[in-house]
């Protein structure tokens, strides 16, 4: 089966609300489509997870994880922003960019960035 794998990486408003909506879409059509779905979330987009005030796209998330899709994120920047327990708690899987860049590579992932 073919994954799709959303990127969201930039922390402007356009960037967190395209990427978290375009995430529940795809997830809204992804059986019966035949693909799965995966989040990679990493940099500024990474911290906005941990702002209250972006609530919106925090949810979105949330929404994400509950309906079971994978929602990864940096483990470099969460060890950087001390965040490894929260981030865990609210159910992202934490893994290195690297290792998660070359397994969509191998995997011939189709990656989309925001």
């Amino acid at each position: 089966m073919k994954k799709i794998v959303i990127h969201i990486f930039h922390a402007d408003e356009s960037s967190l609300g395209a990427g978290s909506h375009v995430s529940e879409r795809i997830r809204q059509v992804m059986q019966e489509r035949g693909v799965n779905l995966e989040v990679y979330i990493f940099g500024p987009a990474q911290k906005a997870l941990l702002n209250p005030d972006l609530q919106d796209y925090n949810a979105t998330i949330d929404g994400l994880i509950a309906a079971g899709v994978p929602v990864f994120t940096c483990l470099n920047t969460a060890k950087a922003l001390e965040a490894e327990a929260s981030l865990e708690q609210r159910g992202l899987k934490l893994a290195y960019a690297r290792d998660k860049f070359v397994e969509y590579a191998l995997e011939g992932a189709t990656v989309m960035s925001f």
